[in-house]
């Protein structure tokens, strides 16, 4: 009998296009860069030399950028035929690993619903243990896991027994779900248990009164008055064990525990690289699963048979033996319709990660990847000789089991071993999900893309301009500690691997590079039509219509993708391009910036945790499609010069037009600034037309409108003089 197919995959039909336009693409590309050096040579100046920076950026960072549409691939699974292959006894063992860390930004009842979603999967339950990791410490997560297992025992048959999808309770209660005979109970019993976690959270404490069980008791008494988010031992609290536990209709719950990891003061902790190795270890010694899906809080699963899916991969009878792990791309929910603050990353998501799949495979994410433990972990889990107690799985409660666990867990354990360099998460970055693939895949490791129709992660994205903007200025930080380190992907990462795929990861991490040209777009031709100065061709020679050419180029091919081929919407897609800008003046330069002053030890940056919570105003703005400014940001500074002096350069180079006629000597100028007008629309509504909350900061408007001052009479002291 033929083996039944698991999986395929088959290139885009869109291949043939990006190769033909690249190659094209390149050649005018080739032809400006040349029209530069030969302007730099016969009339060198500061202009030239900008201008040549900025168009030599945009050059190597589109090279780089086409190598993830040379060969993207899309695939599909069958995971009804995973019954032809093996047996759900033959299924292994997966340990579901979740992060959080400041219960005051990451509401723990959010928490509770990744892990109910989690704990609810389509799987063998004797097979699955959820591990949650509470890296602040905070006994109002523990009290909200406490709660958690006990909803759990009547949530997992429910929605097992009646075919539930959503199976984050939050998420199934919201999308007005089928009425069933239990249903109003079941509502009951999690809006009670809701009600009292958010009640400890608002206490900001908990009182041992609300704790019956003598076990947790002992585990609350741990939060002594030194105790604290940085200084604390460790705590780890069984809450559900397979081999005790039984839910309502009788049927064995998985595990679930808690871990808090020792934190001291005078020991790095390496964020959440650090805290995901110690839950590598301490699962390893509790239930050693073959597979690890690590998760984000607020990542819940949206489909209960994920785990079949990630199995058609790992359980394929052909399956490549180099293959690490599978990874979903990230969805998320609760996104405006339009997309104001492009927080969906579409181009990462459902562009540039088919474009990797084809190569070696698509990068973790940091969350919703399933790793093979033996590849993470180098099949040594826990640095220790365990073999006579991970075989039996009866044990995680056992003295000795525990003990090991909480050595495992101190903050000396890593002293002098291969953790965070070669094994486990890596550390040297706050990017641990892109520097580990990358060391991965370095290592002769391949990954897949697994992508289905209903999205299998669903997560929260920023819905403050603030808080977006400031997770990309630490996304592309932590992109320039793994470039500048040892293992720098164009050099190392060329020689270790398939050199397309290094220049991916290159592009990654030096993306915030893009700030050097938009900045010096935003400016520089600015600043010179202000002064009446042309700085490009005119539209009467034949350099105009390669510019025109490079411009419409870039722009159609990004809207097609974009659009046509990834599914967005024209304004969604416009709102990219605009966030695009903004994050090349504000969060990638400040960016470089962060790193640049951590280099000489200079930088108090630290790893600051996105928000979750959202209040009403804030939401109601950001439901409206509204770009909330409302706090004195400095990363809102750059961005509102660049708009006022754009408007001044605008409206100056509109009057030389009407009066001098020089129409063909300023068009280029003149069209720069009102592209950049256009998109900064949203700005001037904030400095000057809105009254409510979440307008431009007043201190924040003068401080532009006198920046945008000094920058045009520095140039006419030093550029025009």
């Amino acid at each position: 009998m033929p083996t039944q197919l698991l999986h395929s995959s088959k290139p885009l039909s869109k291949t043939w296009l990006n190769r033909m336009f690249s190659l094209v693409y390149a050649v005018a590309v080739s032809v400006l860069l040349l029209r530069h050096c030969r302007n730099l040579i016969h009339s060198p100046s500061t202009i030239t030399i900008a201008l040549f920076l900025a168009d030599f950026v945009l050059a190597f960072l589109w090279l780089t950028y086409q190598c993830f549409h040379w060969n993207p691939v899309e695939r599909k699974v069958f995971p009804e035929n995973l019954k032809h292959v093996a047996s759900k006894s033959k299924y292994p063992p997966i340990d579901v690993l979740i992060c959080t860390a400041d219960p005051t930004k990451e509401p723990p009842i959010g928490v509770v619903n990744t892990a109910l979603s989690v704990l609810a999967y389509e799987y063998p339950t004797e097979k699955l243990s959820v591990y949650v990791s509470d890296d602040g410490g905070s006994k109002m997560t523990l009290y909200a896991f406490m709660e958690c297992a006990k909803f759990a025992k009547q949530w997992i048959p429910y929605c097992k027994k009646y075919g539930v999808v959503d199976r984050a309770p939050e998420a199934y209660f919201g999308s007005q779900p089928s009425s069933y005979p239990e249903t109003n109970d079941i509502k009951s019993m999690y809006e009670d248990m809701k009600s009292r976690v958010e009640a400890v959270v608002q206490s900001g404490g908990l009182s041992l009164d609300r704790v019956m069980e003598p076990e947790f008791q002992d585990a609350f008494r741990k939060w002594t008055p030194d105790f604290t988010s940085r200084q604390h031992p460790t705590v780890i609290q069984i809450l559900l064990d397979n081999n005790a536990d039984k839910d309502v209709a009788g049927d064995v719950m998985p595990n679930l525990i808690y871990v808090s990891r020792e934190k001291n003061n005078l020991k790095p902790h390496n964020f959440k690289a650090g805290a995901l190795n110690v839950m590598l270890r301490v699962s390893g010694l509790m239930t050693n699963g073959d597979i690890v899906l690590i998760l984000d809080c607020d990542m819940y699963s949206n489909y209960p048979e994920t785990p079949l899916l990630a199995l058609c991969y790992f359980m394929d009878p052909n399956a490549d033996p180099k293959l690490g792990f599978v990874q979903f791309p990230q969805r998320f929910d609760g996104i405006n319709k339009n997309d104001i603050y492009a927080s969906e990353l579409m181009p990462e998501t459902r562009i540039l990660s088919l474009g990797m799949d084809g190569l070696l495979g698509a990068v973790f994410m940091g969350t919703g990847g399933f790793l093979k433990r033996d590849v993470i972990s180098d099949n040594s889990p826990c640095g220790v000789t365990t073999g006579s107690i991970q075989t039996k799985s009866n044990v995680i409660k056992s003295k000795d089991v525990l003990v090991l666990a909480h050595e495992v867990a101190s903050c000396n354990y890593e002293d002098h071993t291969k953790w965070g360099s070669q094994i486990g998460f890596r550390y040297g970055t706050i990017t641990e999900d892109v520097y580990t693939s990358f060391r991965l895949h370095c290592e002769g490791w391949k990954s897949v893309l697994c992508n289905p129709n209903r999205a299998a992660f669903l997560g929260g994205s920023p819905s403050n301009f603030n808080d977006g903007l400031t997770q990309i200025k630490r996304w592309y930080m932590g992109f320039l500690e793994i470039f500048f380190n040892k293992y720098c992907p164009l050099i190392y990462g060329v020689r270790s691997m398939n050199p397309l795929q290094a220049l991916c990861y290159t592009h990654y991490t030096l993306r915030s590079f893009w700030s050097i040209p938009i900045i010096i777009y935003a400016f520089l031709p600015q600043v010179s039509l202000i002064n009446s100065v042309p700085i490009f061709t005119k539209v009467s020679e034949y350099g105009f219509f390669l510019y025109v050419f490079l411009f419409l180029g870039a722009y159609i091919k990004d809207f097609l993708d974009f659009v046509v081929f990834a599914g967005g919407s024209t304004i969604r897609w416009w709102n990219h391009q605009r966030m695009w800008l903004i994050w090349g003046l504000s969060s990638y330069p400040f960016a470089l910036l962060e790193w640049s002053l951590k280099c000489f030890g200079l930088s108090t940056f630290g790893f600051n945790v996105t928000s979750k919570v959202v209040d009403e105003e804030q939401n109601r703005l950001y439901e409206q499609g509204v770009v909330e400014f409302g706090v004195e940001s400095v990363l809102f500074l750059p961005i509102s010069v660049a708009s006022v002096v754009n408007l001044w350069a605008f409206v100056k180079g509109i009057m030389d037009v009407l009066i001098y006629g020089r129409l063909e000597e300023f068009f280029v100028q003149i069209f720069i600034s009102g592209f950049v007008v256009v998109n900064s629309w949203v700005i001037y509504e904030g400095m000057v037309l809105r009254k409510d909350r979440g307008k431009m900061p007043l201190k924040i408007t003068l401080a532009s409108i006198a920046t945008a001052m000094a920058i045009y009479l520095l140039s006419t002291l030093v550029m025009f003089p």
